[in-house]
């Protein structure tokens, strides 16, 4: 299993499986069925609704012996309403107590948007907090201070432009161990890759399938759906392997960590089987051919009309 040191000196899986839509019902087997079969990262976050399942799943797997609280890695995330100093130590209780966990290994700021608190989504622009009013270095402050108090080992960011974490960096005690992403053949940002390679800032690498099954809100009519490119099957057809295995060797050939998700049994032991996929030179050629800076969760539903982000202050950059 490929591994990234991370630049506290912590070594982190590469490969893990994502919990992102995993439903209730379905996320305790399907965490139990990944770490039996041999997954060692588990990617979390307060907002899926899914946490004190995993944690179920947890305590069994440590009850029967399977694993060791030593032998997983276990990421999770800061929510937007949650940015206020005051309530971020709060926030990873909450999280740690669902997980029934007493530290985590890497703990993330989801977005760099705020809301007020005990906003889950907002319904209105006002009800969302400027970066002025609630900035990212003062947050990050308390992030901080969760490591000092054997919290969480690492802290990083998610969603995070170069400009945002440049910004960060020159504030940062603690500088961010990871930053987690959309990243897949569609979406390459490689402007991002070597910042964070400079700056010995781990990428993982969300939605790396395409996220198909994203909520309809998240749909735009006409997107193109990764796992059918014709590319990524002709290289998957020349492996003998899928397309959904292609697109994880190509993440992990980058150096980056990626983080499928999947409750399906079959589909968890095809993703596990493409951490040891080598992809040729000429592979990553072709698959660098397809980069459209497309994404698939584009953050639109972020910005509104009443509200203080736009697409262009949420990722920095050109949108048109």
């Amino acid at each position: 299993m490929k591994t990234l040191a991370l630049n506290n000196g912590a070594t982190m899986p590469a490969f893990g499986l994502g919990t992102w839509k995993s439903a209730p019902g379905e996320v305790r087997a399907a965490v139990i069925e990944a770490v039996k079969l041999g997954y060692r990262h588990i990617d979390c976050a307060w907002i899926y609704g899914n946490e004190a399942e995993i944690g179920q799943a947890l305590s069994e797997l440590f009850e029967q012996g399977v694993v060791g609280r030593d032998e997983l890695w276990i990421t999770s995330k800061l929510w937007n309403d949650r940015h206020g100093p005051q309530d971020v130590e709060g926030a990873l209780r909450e999280t740690l107590d669902n997980l029934g966990l007493e530290r985590l290994d890497l703990y993330l700021i989801h977005w760099p948007i705020a809301f007020e608190k005990g906003v889950t989504f907002p319904e209105t622009g006002a009800q969302m907090l400027s970066l002025e009013k609630a900035p990212i270095s003062e947050t990050w402050a308390a992030m901080e201070k969760l490591v000092d108090a054997g919290l969480c080992r690492s802290i990083g960011v998610s969603n995070f432009s170069v400009k945002k974490l440049a910004s960060l960096l020159e504030t940062a005690r603690i500088k961010p161990a990871a930053n987690q992403i959309e990243l897949h053949p569609y979406l390459q940002q490689p402007k991002m890759v070597e910042f964070c390679q400079q700056h010995q800032i781990a990428l993982t690498a969300y939605s790396p399938l395409g996220s198909k099954d994203r909520p309809a809100r998240l749909v735009n009519a006409g997107a193109p759906v990764l796992m059918d490119d014709p590319v990524v099957a002709q290289v998957a057809s020349a492996h003998g392997v899928s397309s959904a295995q292609v697109l994880i060797a190509w993440a992990l050939e980058r150096g980056t960590s990626v983080i499928p998700k999947s409750v399906n049994p079959a589909r968890l032991a095809q993703n596990l089987q493409a951490a040891s996929l080598a992809l040729t030179s000429q592979d990553m050629e072709r698959l660098a051919g397809l980069d459209q800076h497309l994404r698939f969760v584009d953050g639109a539903f972020w910005a509104r009309p009443d509200g203080p982000y736009t697409l262009a202050n949420l990722w920095d950059e050109e949108v048109g």
